[in-house]
């Protein structure tokens, strides 16, 4: 069973992309390289501000979809604190 990462990366133009993945350190290498997400294209470079583990896929899912309805500054609260 593979245990899946919530991700809060902080880009190059200020602001922030959230993500879920089962391999952080293949997946921010795959950002960086301009193969991540669309919108993270040429905004690098990135720098992991938040980051979560669940269970599952589908727990990531949840947590990841609750997350980018928040605003700047409720994301910002997340890792302040």
């Amino acid at each position: 069973m593979s245990q899946w990462a919530l991700y809060i990366l902080k880009c190059g133009d200020d602001s922030y992309y959230t993500g879920i993945t089962n391999d952080l350190k293949k997946r921010l290498s795959d950002h960086e390289n301009g193969s991540g997400a669309k919108y993270t294209r040429g905004r690098g470079p990135f720098k992991v501000m938040y980051c979560e583990k669940h269970e599952d896929r589908s727990a990531a899912s949840k947590r990841e979809f609750f997350i980018k309805k928040l605003n700047r500054c409720e994301k910002e609260s997340l890792f302040k604190k």
